[in-house]
């Protein structure tokens, strides 16, 4: 080979060996400056799974709860993001609100009280059945709105409804039927027609009633959670 091919030969060789050094240096300092940044902020190059979750939930249902495709609750307000009551305080003002008999034409020495009695699998009732012909008007125990019309296996066709202040939630069960027009977050009045007595549910054909419950609300206000409070005293009055 020719003395000038040799050199041109070097010289190539020379440029080649450099290029692979420049590139591997550069490769290394991309590196250590990925790894400063990500020792500040660890999400730095780190993919973001937020949004096939968002997807997923939406068309798979799992943003409901309890089984609710979504939760209808009342309008909330800045006055009632504090913690509930305690049980003491919960009594004082559901005593004050002076709530009505569920149940038109019932008298209060009709009552009974099933708070306590037990249930199925050792479960405590937490309400009062209150005995009624089937048909009967079932009346709004306070001002509120209707959080939540619900169809269950054990209470059949139900009505929650929150208390004007979001504390406690009234829950109405074994309805036969809702009154014409009834609707989730629509304002009730004490004594309006909401729902006729019923049996539907686990409730005896042959025992229509109206399974009324009171529960003091958890401080999301879910209308499937609460705190059992004994309607009976709060009634029989």
């Amino acid at each position: 080979m020719r003395r000038v091919d040799r050199r041109r030969v070097e010289r190539l060789r020379r440029r080649v060996i450099t290029i692979g050094v420049s590139f591997a240096a550069g490769a290394l300092v991309a590196t250590l400056v990925t790894a400063r940044a990500q020792k500040a902020d660890p999400t730095i190059g780190l993919y973001d799974h937020s949004y096939d979750r968002s997807q997923s939930a939406e068309h798979t249902g799992a943003v409901a709860t309890a089984g609710a495709s979504a939760v209808s609750a009342a309008p909330r307000s800045a006055a009632i993001e504090a913690a509930p009551p305690s049980p003491t305080e919960a009594i004082s003002m559901l005593t004050r609100r002076n709530l009505e008999i569920p149940v038109r034409g019932i008298q209060p020495q009709s009552l009974q009280d099933t708070f306590n009695d037990a249930r199925a699998v050792g479960r405590r009732h937490d309400a009062i059945d209150i005995m009624a012909p089937r048909g009967t008007e079932v009346i709004a125990a306070d001002d509120g709105t209707i959080a939540k019309l619900f169809t269950s296996k054990a209470g059949g066709l139900t009505i929650y409804e929150f208390d004007p202040t979001q504390t406690f939630s009234y829950y109405y069960a074994h309805l036969d039927r809702y009154a014409p027009g009834l609707a989730e977050q629509q304002r009730v009045h004490r004594g309006q027609v909401i729902g006729y007595v019923g049996s539907t549910g686990n409730a005896s054909e042959s025992a229509p009633h109206l399974h009324f419950a009171i529960a003091r609300l958890d401080t999301d206000r879910s209308w499937w959670k609460g705190d059992p409070i004994n309607p009976y005293p709060l009634l029989r009055k």
